[in-house]
């Protein structure tokens, strides 16, 4: 291995090509961080409507989790890319106005926020489901709504529940991100592929982008552990990791 091949210009001839994998990482963050937030929320309201006494709705949450569960991510990122906008004119004339990096950009959000909000609904459902029933009796006894009940007492005690699994997703969904290279995003992958296929130095083009995807990894893991035991509620969670 020769670290050396960092240091030489990469193919604009300015940068060098470390920092052409810093750059692809921040377009991996951002579009990672931006689809966690996407996730969470559409995640939280499908699990949620999983469990209301109205079938009409919780059948359209089953629906949203089969959808994008059971659809290969890298099949939705070519829908989402290509396939919806020549079938929507408003939305095509909305992408061409785009600048293309912001394109892909937003598209990965989208489609990365929407596949891992099925998962995160599911850890919802399930939270929710672990909890026992007369917690919902006791909210609606003291005078709140439904809404109300889910708010302020079921949903945050499903969520400390289900940190453990959640850390999961949001390792899954960093990693995720490498799929968006498919559409032309200059994010980590596509610039180590870049760096491989330019300059033939593919072990350390491919050894640094490991290492890089292990770190950030691995910080958001420590994160989520350190949220498990600042949360956690004796009787539901252990002490933590």
């Amino acid at each position: 291995m020769n670290p050396d091949i960092f240091f030489e210009l990469a193919i604009d001839g300015e940068s060098p090509w470390w920092r052409m994998l810093l750059d692809g990482l921040q377009f991996t963050l951002g579009v990672a961080l931006w689809a966690w937030l996407l996730a969470m929320s559409l995640g939280a309201v499908i699990g949620v409507a999983r469990t209301l006494p109205r079938p009409w709705i919780a059948r359209f949450g089953d629906a949203w989790v089969e959808l994008f569960r059971n659809v290969p991510l890298i099949v939705q990122f070519f829908v989402w890319y290509f396939v919806l906008p020549g079938l929507f004119l408003p939305l095509k004339v909305w992408v061409t106005a785009l600048d293309p990096t912001q394109h892909q950009f937003i598209t990965s959000i989208l489609c990365l926020g929407l596949f891992t909000s099925a998962r995160i609904a599911e850890q919802v459902k399930a939270g929710l489901q672990a909890l026992p029933t007369s917690q919902r009796s006791a909210g609606l006894a003291l005078g709140l709504t439904e809404w109300q009940t889910y708010r302020y007492v079921r949903l945050p005690m499903a969520f400390r529940i289900i940190i453990p699994p959640l850390t999961s997703d949001t390792m899954s969904l960093i990693k995720n991100t490498s799929v968006a290279y498919s559409i032309g995003l200059t994010e980590l992958f596509f610039r180590t592929r870049e760096m491989g296929e330019l300059t033939f130095r593919y072990f350390e083009a491919f050894a640094a982008a490991t290492v890089i995807y292990i770190v950030i990894s691995m910080l958001a893991n420590r994160v989520m552990a350190a949220l498990e035991r600042h949360v956690r509620v004796p009787g539901y969670i252990g002490g933590g990791r």
